[in-house]
């Protein structure tokens, strides 16, 4: 950054008019233009002329933007790391003493005065939007503390019936849920979770039956359109297979599933902003979230205040795995020490081998001597290249991703080429290449290009020339609700036995066939970023590992890519790579496990 407000000082990334306190940081990387212009306008508002006040303010609108729910001003110095690649010393910036610093914020009018913008907890500052949020989930959770009046002898029916031996946390979770308004059922992939989901909810539709009742009005949902339509069609596969009266299936496979957007009912022109709220409550008796992990402090906010008083909650995924985009780390703050009533932690895998399984855990532990003993080991599933994948000669060193990369593209191209979907599809979905970057050098970006080219060359008959090329698997972008076809889905471009071709993509088990002119929003896929690929399984996963220094690398990075192989993991990675993902948690400022477990 330093070198960019030399070489060009009216880019957009430079901070113009920032005090000579600010332009330090905004040149070193860790204050965005967009950060100094924030807080600048604030205290332009407040009459506030402090500049060590200013900067407070910047750090406090970073944070959001970085997953902080807040700035910890004693911690500052040592904690805050540039938004740049390169190595820049942040300590030795210009930082205020950090007791006169916060005596001189809580002493400002961006805190004290009418209407104040920010709130100081002790150290901590906060935007007050982000500050409310988090009070308001912490109080409407708590809202949700007591138990439910059911039929026990009709819940220990329908538990012996529905779980099996070796089942014994799902039971706990599904009965937790049953006589609990508020239930978390966690765990990693592979541990049950969707599964005991169906089950809760035909244990809560036997209860109303035996009672008497109407069947709980239930709401299935997600924070993506993909995790919603693969949360339906679980519970859907779920329900056929159930031992329960015929009307409690039916009740089941007639559940459809939305994004928690589409649920609260988004208003035209406003990200924050729902038809359902505190003062008009969902009408669902019974709400489930599935992915929380992915939900943001502020769409939980405005999920928890919609949900009715007596009806019940109850919030499923993996606090392992990748956090929201945006400002929160709610799953794994709610889980806490996972010892509250109403949570459990599944932890028995039934979807992926003992090697993945072993390295999963091991990394979610955050061990990574025993990570690397797992590589080292090669167990059954799993093979490690200790190869930089960023360097200009790896490619020769991943033999083994070509190979598998090719056969999954071979059969793809034949069977879409034959016009058969369904065989194109199983083929995409048995192979992917995962990266952490989409740019770069180990991004998707170099290495979609080079899978093209192998199959060209190893390939009869495949050609990548024109856009929509047989065989070309396809990834969505944007949301279509018309056809039904989310952010992140994935198809491919079949031909269609009259000279031309169509987009095939599954949708709750049928085979969905497109115009390509239809189309508008999607990327080519033989390469994704782990963080598109959560949610999703592939037969083979190969994970390309970035530079240690990467900061995209993390400990809930490594643990979701890994975790996206139902069968054999590829990890190409040095060891100082895998080191310092597993010793390098996300680590977000956030207030809200302390609210709610002290």
């Amino acid at each position: 950054m330093s070198e960019l407000l030399e070489a060009d000082p009216f880019a957009a990334e430079v901070a113009l008019r920032a005090p000579a306190e600010l332009r330090a940081f905004n040149a070193a990387g860790v204050l965005a233009a967009a950060d100094v212009h924030v807080a600048a306008r604030l205290c332009e508002l407040a009459g506030e002329a402090d500049p060590w006040v200013m900067l407070a303010a910047a750090l406090a609108v970073r944070g959001p933007r970085l997953g902080h729910v807040y700035a910890d001003l004693a911690t500052a110095s040592a904690t805050t790391v540039a938004d740049v690649e390169a190595a820049v010393d942040v300590a030795a910036l210009p930082w205020p003493p950090a007791g006169e610093w916060v005596a001189r914020v809580a002493a400002s009018a961006l805190v004290t005065g009418p209407a104040a913008p920010l709130r100081l907890e002790g150290t901590r500052l906060y935007l007050d939007r982000y500050w409310r949020e988090e009070r308001q989930i912490a109080s409407d959770l708590r809202a949700f503390e007591g138990d439910q009046d059911v039929r026990g002898d009709v819940l220990d029916g329908g538990l012996a019936r529905m779980f099996g031996a070796g089942d014994e946390l799902q039971r706990q979770a599904a009965a937790s849920a049953v006589r609990r308004r508020l239930a978390v059922v966690a765990g990693g992939p592979g541990t049950g979770k969707t599964t005991t989901v169906a089950r809760i909810v035909a244990l809560l539709a036997e209860q109303a039956e035996a009672s008497g009742e109407a069947a709980p009005l239930v709401a299935l949902a997600a924070p993506t359109g993909k995790a919603a339509a693969r949360l339906e069609e679980a519970v859907h596969d779920e329900a056929r297979g159930l031992a329960v009266s015929e009307p409690v299936r039916e009740r089941l496979l007639a559940l459809q599933a939305s994004t928690l957007h589409r649920l609260l009912g988004r208003r035209p022109g406003s990200h924050s902003r729902f038809r359902h709220h505190r003062g008009n409550r969902l009408p669902h008796d019974v709400v489930v979230v599935d992915e929380t992990s992915m939900v943001s402090l502020s769409l939980m906010a405005r999920l928890v205040e919609a949900v009715r008083p007596e009806a019940r909650l109850v919030l499923v995924g993996d606090p392992g795995q990748l956090t929201s985009i945006e400002a929160g780390a709610v799953l794994g703050d709610i889980v806490g020490p996972a010892t509250g009533e109403g949570i459990v932690v599944l932890d028995r895998v039934h979807r992926f081998g003992g090697g993945i399984a072993a390295l999963a855990t091991a990394v979610r532990e955050g061990d990574a001597d025993a990570a690397l003993a797992v590589l080292a080991d090669a167990p059954e599933g799993v093979t490690w290249l200790q190869v930089d994948a960023g360097e200009p000669d790896a490619e020769a060193a991943l033999g083994l991703v070509r190979r598998r990369a090719v056969a999954a593209g071979r059969t793809a191209y034949e069977a879409a080429r034959a016009g058969d979907a369904r065989g194109a599809l199983d083929a995409l979905g048995a192979f992917r290449l995962l990266c952490a970057h989409r740019r770069g050098p180990a991004g998707v970006a170099a290495w979609m290009p080079r899978v093209e080219a192998w199959l060209a060359a190893e390939v009869d008959g495949f050609a990548a020339g024109e856009r929509w090329y047989v065989g070309r698997p396809l990834l969505v972008t944007q949301n279509d609700y018309g056809l039904q076809l989310f952010n992140g889905d994935t198809g491919v471009v079949v031909a269609d036995g009259e000279g031309g071709a169509r987009a095939a993509f599954e949708r709750r088990g049928e085979i969905l066939r497109v115009s390509p002119a239809r189309l508008d929003a999607v990327d080519t896929v033989y390469a994704m970023t782990i963080h598109k690929a959560q949610g999703s399984q592939f037969g083979t996963a190969a994970v390309l590992l970035p530079d240690p220094a990467s900061r995209l690398l993390t400990r809930e990075l490594l643990y979701t890519a890994i975790t996206r192989a139902r069968e054999e993991l590829v990890l190409a990675g040095t060891e100082e790579a895998v080191r310092a993902a597993v010793e390098r948690p996300v680590a977000r400022a956030s207030g809200l496990r302390e609210l709610l477990w002290g």
